[in-house]
């Protein structure tokens, strides 16, 4: 089992038909390929997605169609690597709504406060997959118009 997580800025919003048409197109995908996670979407336009799977399906979704897809930039991988269970097993593609302030915490509490210079691709810590679930489960369920 493999996960990775990374953040984006769209290039332009996503209203809600925007926003649905991209879930329903990744949770079909996701069924089609075993896939799971989550994504974060602010109404600002930021992103932050964590996919489960086996992992070259998982890194060919994020090197070749979600890092280039051109609705987005910034794309910026947070971490990613074995994990021995799936996180967010019940879901193809869950989705939350998140405020900035909300995404800001996560992405600060997620990442390490010291840098190592050359070090390998970064892991996806434990601390912040705790943190993710700990927003879902906190935070209602997603308006019916994305279902």
């Amino acid at each position: 089992m493999y996960h990775l997580l990374y953040h984006s800025q769209a290039l332009q919003p996503f209203n809600t038909p925007a926003l649905t048409a991209l879930l329903h197109q990744a949770r079909a995908f996701n069924r089609e390929h075993h896939l799971s996670g989550l994504l974060l979407h602010t109404p600002d336009g930021r992103f932050l997605q964590i996919l489960e799977g086996e992992e070259a399906v998982v890194r060919a979704l994020y090197y070749d169609h979600i890092a280039v897809d051109p609705r987005h930039h910034h794309c910026h991988l947070l971490g990613a690597g074995a994990c021995a269970e799936r996180s967010f097993a019940d879901w193809n593609m869950g989705f939350r709504v998140a405020n900035a302030a909300e995404l800001h915490a996560l992405l600060a509490a997620g990442t390490p406060h010291s840098l190592v210079l050359f070090a390998p691709q970064p892991r996806v810590r434990p601390e912040m997959l705790k943190l993710l679930l700990d927003f879902v489960a906190h935070h209602e369920l997603e308006p019916a118009d994305y279902l």
